[in-house]
């Protein structure tokens, strides 16, 4: 069986991927095509046929299936301009910047034989899979409380600097929720569903020159009673990444590569219940999981993509799922906008207004580095 031609419009993230694809790291794909305005990143992949636009790839025929790794904006219609092309998408996160351009973008998948997916490779990390697996399985019960830290993201000014689209509502539309936390808020839905309201507290530029958000501390509820926090930086040294998960069952905590299930003997309530001693609680065991490595991130979503292509196989990541982690990203924001519990489904209108005006308010100017520097923290996104 042929492998399918991928192209890849974008080659800062881009380039990461085409990589991964050039050196025969994933299975069942070839790099037919990059697309970029920057000549000399072109000219890095002499193997692959080089574009000036994305559109002018998608209408060669040299493809099959593109990878778009663009800034985030041009997601959405880069990413309807190829589903209308016929190639089978692949979108890296966020899918949009706003729901409802994620709502247009999905719209435009309207032939099911192509396939339509979202980079979010932490899903194949064998931690967030036991995670998964102990949730769905009903091992920890129903989830009553969940907190997850995630302040190891520290970036500097420089960072912030390096593209004149970064850390802008015109240019990127957020900041930490958009760039660094979407994979940990696709996973936050993926494990526990999506919240029904949102209380958010947001820091803009709290800890660097930026207007967009770099500081979120959020509280959430759920359909069946169960709270959580959700906090996320870009400005903490050393930070940290701790998930800890309350259930009828026992707790789970993910820290550092060591994530621990307490189980309890009984469930806590029918145990509070039952209990004739008032200090009494339920019995526990320890289970320890350990795995040897974080599986086949990237390379795994894209050979994932690729089987789906050719043989049919689910995807790990369907892109529809995308539109979650970018509400909630959205949710969190308008919270803190507007000083309000947000419901659940979101006002996509009401939020898209709001970024409109924010862009109109904007006095930030920022231009182009010299010298090529836009994209040059491509190891810091491969995460």
């Amino acid at each position: 069986m042929n492998p399918v031609r991928i192209g890849i419009v974008g080659l800062g993230m881009g380039a990461f991927h085409a990589n991964l694809i050039s050196s025969g790291q994933v299975r069942g794909l070839t790099l037919a095509a990059v697309a970029d305005p920057n000549a000399d990143k072109r000219a890095k992949f002499p193997g692959a046929t080089g574009f000036a636009t994305g559109a002018e790839m998608f209408s060669s025929g040299a493809i099959d299936a593109v990878l778009i790794a663009t800034p985030h904006y041009s997601h959405t219609a880069l990413g309807i301009e190829a589903l209308r092309a016929g190639l089978h998408v692949l979108v890296e996160k966020p899918i949009s910047v706003h729901k409802a351009d994620a709502e247009r973008l999905l719209a435009a998948h309207t032939d099911k034989n192509r396939i339509f997916a979202a980079m979010f490779n932490q899903r194949t990390d064998p931690y967030h899979l036991k995670i998964r697996e102990w949730i769905q399985s009903g091992q920890l019960g129903e989830v009553r409380r969940v907190q997850w830290t995630i302040t190891n993201n520290f970036r500097t000014d420089a960072y912030y600097a390096s593209g004149s689209w970064r850390a802008t509502w015109k240019g990127e539309g957020g900041g930490v929720l958009l760039n660094q936390s979407p994979h940990n808020l696709d996973l936050f839905q993926w494990f526990f569903g999506q919240p029904v309201r949102v209380r958010a507290h947001c820091g803009f530029g709290r800890y660097h020159a930026i207007e967009v958000e770099d500081d979120v501390t959020a509280y959430v509820e759920f359909a069946n009673g169960a709270t959580g926090v959700f906090v996320t930086s870009t400005g903490e040294a050393p930070g940290s990444n701790r998930l800890e998960i309350a259930g009828e069952r026992g707790r789970v905590v993910y820290e550092n590569d060591r994530l621990v299930f307490t189980r309890n003997e009984a469930e806590m309530s029918v145990f509070s219940r039952a209990a004739t001693e008032g200090f009494a609680r339920p019995a526990t065991t320890e289970e320890i999981f350990t795995a040897s490595d974080h599986g086949g991130q990237h390379a795994a979503i894209l050979e994932n993509f690729a089987d789906a292509i050719l043989s049919g196989v689910a995807l790990i990541a369907p892109a529809e799922e995308g539109i979650r982690s970018v509400e909630l990203a959205n949710a969190m924001i308008q919270s803190a906008w507007e000083e309000r519990t947000v419901e659940l489904p979101l006002d996509a209108a009401r939020f898209e207004r709001a970024l409109k005006a924010k862009i109109a308010a904007s006095s930030v100017v920022k231009t182009k580095p010299a010298g090529g520097a836009e994209n040059d923290f491509s190891k810091s996104w491969a995460k």
